[in-house]
């Protein structure tokens, strides 16, 4: 009896390897998925229980929203986004004055 691990990947066919592969690949995409939603929640819980002390803060808010909004904008809404994209610049031009 061996101490070394059998790798039993080598004794199946190749489409068997694939779908092992690919259930394996959704399975980590899933995990990411559901780890990506729940810090999502805790960040989102704790953007609405503190109140922004200063402009800035405010704006990393808006951001927040706005980058949300964005992402379920259709690709040719292009006038849309860039309305975000103007939005965005005017964010940074104003923070970089204080």
């Amino acid at each position: 009896m061996s101490d070394e691990p059998l790798d039993l990947d080598k004794h199946r066919g190749m489409a068997a390897q694939k779908a092992t592969d690919i259930r394996r690949a959704l399975a980590e995409v899933e995990s990411n998925a559901r780890q990506l939603r729940e810090r999502q929640e805790v960040l989102e819980s704790q953007l609405l229980a503190v109140q922004a002390t200063s402009w800035p803060e405010a704006a990393a808010k808006a951001k927040y929203v706005l980058n949300l909004y964005a992402a379920d904008l259709p690709p040719g809404d292009t006038h849309h986004r860039d309305l975000v994209a103007a939005v965005f610049a005017d964010f940074a031009r104003l923070t970089d004055r204080n």
